[in-house]
């Protein structure tokens, strides 16, 4: 039995959903038809490319040395069919971001504003993520760049080979966001006691940070009174009085009336880094065109943000 291209491409797409049935859903097959796929892969290799768990399944050893040289394979094979369309839409360049969701509100919009005057023809997809997603996605080949936000201590995203390339771009500090009615509003800052109190506004974490929107090791058990995936609605929710939740101020655009961002005492700062993450090697010159743009977005965001600036 051979390696066929629709193999490579499941191989591809469930090393990037982590699930054969989200990967099934993906491209529109059955998960049996996946099964299948992956099973006859195996075969034609002699290698298990799958452990089992019980969130879904994790490329082994020898399934990342395959999915290395399909994607490779099957990038190959997309710019030959780009190229053969013709050549104005092979000389276009493409590259595709992933982004964490509170980026996509700041760095992402201003840094793709400069691209798109510095490089008109250049074409840009986005798509936003949780850490663990676009990490699989840069693994598969269908992400070019990712921006990822970590907590201290700042490890790598992963601990699979080859190790991505991290580059740290920004650091911000964490702080609350509270109702402007509230006891807390005209405070120069507020205590984690006091806090630890009060309902919060949080969102679906990763394993990194499990619970957004919380400030990270209060005692006790916090009291989230609602979770919403977007912090507009969560910031919208705080001025209404229904909580308070955790912002980095430097990423919010812009405030809606009725909050207040205070910083919190008493305890060291909680930092979140900004990194640009891909997959280690010479990157081509779309990719190097938008890693440009995000560092200088970044670096003006940094000067903003700064105390002293």
């Amino acid at each position: 039995m051979e390696m066929t291209l629709i193999g490579l491409r499941v191989l591809r797409e469930v090393a990037e959903r982590g699930t054969f049935t989200a990967a099934a859903d993906a491209l529109g097959y059955t998960q049996s038809a996946v099964s299948r796929q992956m099973a006859a892969l195996e075969q034609a290799t002699g290698a298990r490319l799958f452990d089992r768990h019980a969130g879904g399944v994790r490329l082994t050893g020898a399934g990342r040395v395959l999915l290395r040289n399909a994607v490779v394979a099957l990038d190959a094979l997309e710019a030959a069919d780009r190229e053969l369309r013709g050549t104005e839409e092979a000389d276009r360049g493409r590259v595709r971001l992933g982004f964490f969701p509170t980026a996509g509100a700041v760095i992402v919009p201003h840094a793709l504003a400069v691209l798109r005057r510095e490089h008109p023809h250049l074409e840009v997809t986005t798509r936003e993520g949780s850490t663990p997603s676009l990490v699989r996605a840069l693994r598969a080949g269908t992400l070019d760049l990712a921006l990822l936000s970590s907590r201290p201590p700042h490890r790598s995203p992963d601990t699979d080979d080859p190790p991505l390339s991290v580059e740290p771009l920004l650091e911000l500090r964490l702080a609350v966001v509270v109702p402007a009615g509230g006891p807390f509003a005209e405070r120069g800052s507020v205590s984690v006691e006091e806090i630890a109190r009060e309902p919060w506004i949080a969102g679906g974490g990763s394993a990194d940070e499990p619970v957004l929107g919380v400030w990270p090791g209060l005692p006790g058990r916090p009291r989230v009174r609602h979770t919403a995936r977007d912090w507009l609605t969560k910031l919208h929710l705080v001025a209404a009085g229904a909580g308070i939740t955790t912002a980095t101020p430097a990423l919010l655009p812009v405030l809606p009336p009725g909050v207040r961002v205070v910083p919190v005492e008493g305890v060291a700062e909680e930092v979140r880094r900004v990194s640009l993450v891909r997959m280690p090697g010479p990157a081509e010159a779309p990719t190097q065109a938008l890693a440009r743009a995000l560092r200088r977005q970044a670096a003006d965001l940094a000067d903003l943000s700064d105390p002293a600036g």
